[in-house]
This record gives structure tokens, sequence and C-alpha cells, in this order.
């Protein structure tokens, strides 16, 4: 972190997110509501944050009215306790799926559209700020959907920020292989939404998390890790699409101390053939399944997923299947930006360091 002066003002500079002004505190809250534990005006105005390109947007003071792309940037916001700023979402995540008091939340929320919210429902929705998790992301096409223009998003009133973690990964120049993009995130929505106290608490909770799976597991030799192959079953089973090493899941993997199948793959995902993963041969598969919802519904899609390799006669033979080597931890938190990103990287390291990780 480096200062400098901007505008008059003592500014703080943290990667893509400009902070300027003084800042208030925030008592820390110990009631166990996590979506409300960081309500309180911690930043100081105006912010400022970046996208992809480093087109800066700024901000005087906090949004009172903000659109959602996706289910992962409301969680954020939910876990930051910015949840009641949020007016709309467009993929919302389905009950149930939500950890705690974050459910009954999101639930809350008005569904703007279950998939990509169109675009003049977005322009029309009355919000001051979206937040946009798909932006240029490579195995989205460029874009998801007609999405609005700068013009039209200003004509509208609308800010327009992004989750770098995901929206930027395809044009990230080298491999993803920490969380540090996530955490920036989670400062920058801090920031921009008056939270920062919470967001720090948030960053550091991650921080002491995967800290200490690589204290445990860190030094073993890359020769000595296991190979690791996240299977995206909801993706379909025709043609397999495999997490690349732009993508965050190959963070996730490589902190547990795995070494990601396809970490040779530049992007963030891409389809290949079973050929492919034959040739891979993992030693280990994560049955990647979206939450269901509720623990029987996983249960089952899991279940289905396990299934599928060893009855399909071109995966049955993989040293992973045939040793049944298989993790059930879902999709979301291990290929979407969020908190839970550290719980994964300890849920795996647990399974294949058994003893080594508390």
């Amino acid at each position: 972190m480096r200062s400098r002066m901007w505008g008059g003002t003592a500014a703080v500079v943290l990667g893509g997110l400009l902070v300027a002004g003084c800042g208030g505190g925030m008592k820390d809250t110990a009631d166990g509501n996590e979506g409300q534990a960081g309500k309180a005006a911690s930043g100081g105005y105006p912010v400022s944050v970046t996208d992809c390109t480093g087109a800066r947007t700024t901000f005087s003071s906090a949004p009172k009215r903000i659109v959602t792309s996706n289910a992962s940037s409301l969680e954020l916001l939910l876990r930051l306790g910015a949840g009641d700023q949020v007016i709309g979402t467009g993929f919302p995540p389905g009950r149930g799926t939500l950890p705690g008091t974050l459910d009954a939340q999101a639930q809350k929320v008005k569904v703007l559209s279950q998939t990509v919210i169109p675009k003049e429902k977005l322009l029309g929705s009355g919000a001051d700020l979206y937040i946009d998790t798909f932006a240029s992301m490579g195995s989205m096409g460029g874009g998801m959907g007609d999405t609005p223009t700068p013009e039209e998003f200003e004509a509208a009133g609308i800010k327009h920020i992004y989750l770098k973690s995901t929206a930027c990964a395809a044009q990230s120049k080298s491999p993803v292989t920490d969380l540090s993009a996530v955490e920036a995130d989670i400062t920058s929505l801090g920031a921009v939404t008056g939270t920062s106290a919470r967001a720090k608490q948030l960053v550091a909770g991650m921080k002491e998390q995967v800290g200490a799976v690589q204290k445990a597991v860190g030094g073993t030799s890359q020769s000595a890790r296991p190979t690791y192959f996240f299977f995206d079953y909801d993706a379909g089973t025709k043609q397999p699409s495999v997490t690349c090493n732009r993508q965050i899941a190959n963070a996730v993997i490589t902190l547990a101390g795995a070494r990601n199948a396809f970490a040779d793959c530049d992007g963030d995902y891409k389809q290949v053939g079973w050929e492919d993963v034959i040739a891979r041969n993992p030693d280990w598969i994560q049955l990647g399944v979206r939450n269901r919802g509720g623990e029987a519904a996983n249960k089952k899609a899991f279940d289905e997923a396990e299934q599928w390799l060893r009855s399909n006669p071109a995966t049955k033979g993989l040293k992973a299947v045939k040793e049944g080597h298989f993790l059930r931890i879902g999709s979301e938190q291990t290929t979407i930006a969020g908190v839970e990103n550290a719980d994964t990287v300890e849920a795996i390291a647990k399974t294949l360091y058994p003893g080594k990780v508390a």
C-alpha cells in the first residue's frame, strides 16, 4: 500500500481502488448476524474503482439503490452488511443455497431476471449502481446478453462497476494462484458501500484460513502434489468444460496443495474432449455441482455426477474413479468470487492431506 496526495486530500491506493478523505470507525458486532455486522459508514469519500481496462468510476457517497448481476455479488454485499441497499438482482440464489441468515435476506431481494437482466429492465430499474460479475468473461462469449453502453448507463444515472476477479479473469496476463483479486473485490465493495471495516474483517478471516493451510501443506514439492480435476457436471457431460489457469478455481486448487489438471490452459474456461481428461488421468476429481437448495437435493446431484463418471466408458478407467477419489464440494464456492473460496481451500486440503490440516 502506498500514499500520495490527490485532490488536496490524503489518498490511499489499493490496486484498482482509490480512497480519499477521512473515514469513521465501526464498533465490531458479535451477534453472529454476518449480514448486518458491517452496517456502518466506515469509509471515506470520494472513492474510485477501476474496470478491466483501468477506466475509473468515482463515488462521492454510498450508493442507495444497487442492482447485482448475479448471486455472487449479491452475497458479498449481504456479507458486508449492505444488503438493504440492493433493490434487485439477476441469476438469483435459490432458496436455501446461501448459509444462515444470508438466505433469508437474499430471498427478500427483487428478482429482475432468472438469468441475464434484460437491458431495458436494468436501465429502468431505478438503480444508481450496477455490479457486474460477467463483463468480458471469455466463457461468456465476450459478455453476457445485451449489455447497456457506457452512454446508456450514464443517461439512466447508473454507475457500472465490476467484480474484477471474475469479470476480468480471461484478460489476466498470468495464472491466478492466490485469492488477492477476490480480496481486492471485497475491499473495493466495502469502500464503495461504506462498509470498509466489515470488508477488512472478511479479508482478514480469509487470509488467516488460507494461511493456516499454506503453513501445513505449502512446503509440499510440486511433484508430490496430487493432480486435480474440477468436473463441472452441470455444464454438461458430452464435452467437458474445464477450469483453466485464469479462473479462481485454479487459485483455490493451488492454495490447497494440488495441481490443476488443466493449469496449462490459458484463460478461464475451455471446452475439451474426454480424451484430454483421460490423458491427464487425475489423482482426484471434484464433483462440481451447483447448490440445489437442500442437503437431500445436493446429495442426489453429487450421486448422479459420481455415477456418471463410474459408468461412462470414457471415464470409468480413470485413476481417481477407480480409487474413489471424489470430493463433494459445490461449484459456486470454488469458481465464483466469495468469502467461501477460503473454505474450499481448506476443505480440499483436509481431504488431500489428512491429518496435516487442522
